[in-house]
């Protein structure tokens, strides 16, 4: 009798395990640390001209084989003619490796977003964006266990494993497109607000599966983000941000927040430090630190699973670390000087 791949289903399994919590993507606890993972819209929503994010998530490690998903994304902006408007081009790298059958997956996604300036007297800005690129998953057939190996006297790897892999990998074309809007709020320019949407393989990519069935869709992906800074103290302020996602019948709620303290000058800190809490509904509790020393970042996050796989993970789920890069560049047309943007 035909078997599955028992440990290919256990990957799938772990990663989607409850329609609920999870969706069928990768996803970052700091998901805010991958903006054009979320929507290519909110590229280029930062103060200055460019910006470097790398995020590294080690996941079940407790479990299984660990899941190890690593995400790089660059954005880097340019004015367009005399008025206020501008444009981000960019690009998003993403690479997951899952369980023992290194069930890889690489996508490399270039990305370019437009934002319309809608006042002249204050940040207020309208953002299209698109991004596309190719998409790979494989993995290593001779790390693969099923039962049609296992005989009277056990385990025996001479047997075959009973399946009909067309190919060991497969790729694919993918592409999203999102809007964004983001403004300040009253008179104070370091508060701003931001909202967005995103539908993500809106090309439906098909025969996405190792058995060559033309018939396998990926389905595509709604993304609904907010998020808001909003000062405290002169020294102090808190940033917010919020997921909403839906893929197929799989939904996931994420949301937190983040207090930030300004450790030297008040009006141009060089240092800060940040510290705050998120929470992923049905999921993870998520604690989050994070040092600022300008223009660098560095930050960690650790899932405390309150999932259904609670029990066998003892409350432990994935930890991620993210780097920043981001700054004004020495330029005459430095976006500093040419345009206006929400200070996230």
């Amino acid at each position: 009798m035909k078997t599955k791949v028992t440990l290919l289903l256990c990957s799938i399994a772990v990663t989607s395990f409850t329609q609920k919590a999870l969706s069928q993507d990768i996803h970052f606890s700091q998901f805010y640390e991958a903006p054009l993972l979320r929507n290519p819209a909110l590229a280029g929503i930062f103060s200055g001209d460019m910006r470097l994010q790398a995020v590294y998530r080690n996941q079940w490690q407790s479990v299984t084989v660990p899941f190890q998903t690593t995400s790089f994304n660059g954005e880097f902006k340019l004015p367009v003619g005399k008025g206020e408007d501008f444009m981000t081009i960019g690009g998003q790298f993403l690479h997951d490796k899952a369980g023992t059958v290194a069930l890889t997956t690489t996508h490399i996604l270039p990305a370019l977003n437009y934002h319309k300036s809608l006042s002249a007297e204050r940040n207020t800005y309208l953002s299209l964006g698109f991004m596309g690129g190719l998409a790979q998953r494989r993995l290593d057939r001779s790390k693969m266990t099923t039962n049609s190996q296992y005989d009277g006297n056990g385990y025996n790897g001479d047997l075959s494993d009973g399946e009909t892999f067309t190919r060991n990998s497969y790729s694919y074309l993918d592409a999203t497109v999102g809007m964004s809007f983001n403004s300040q709020v009253g008179d104070n320019e370091d508060n701003n607000v931001f909202a967005g949407v995103a539908y993500h393989h809106f090309n439906k990519p098909s025969n996405i599966t190792f058995y060559g069935d033309n018939k396998s869709i990926l389905n595509p992906k709604w993304v609904f983000s907010g998020g808001a800074r909003l000062s405290m103290t002169e020294d102090a302020y808190t940033t917010l941000y919020a997921d909403y996602i839906v893929q197929g019948a799989h939904t996931q709620i994420i949301a937190g927040g983040l207090i930030t303290k300004k450790l030297d000058d008040i009006a141009e800190p060089s240092y800060l430090v940040h510290g705050g809490l998120f929470y992923r509904l049905q999921d993870a509790i998520i604690p989050v630190a994070k040092l600022e020393a300008r223009p660098l970042a560095i930050s960690v996050s650790y899932d405390v699973n309150i999932s259904r796989l609670s029990a066998a993970s003892r409350g432990r789920g994935g930890f991620e670390l993210a780097l920043s890069y981001q700054k004004y560049l020495n330029r005459d047309n430095s976006t500093q000087n040419a345009v206006r943007c929400p200070r996230f």
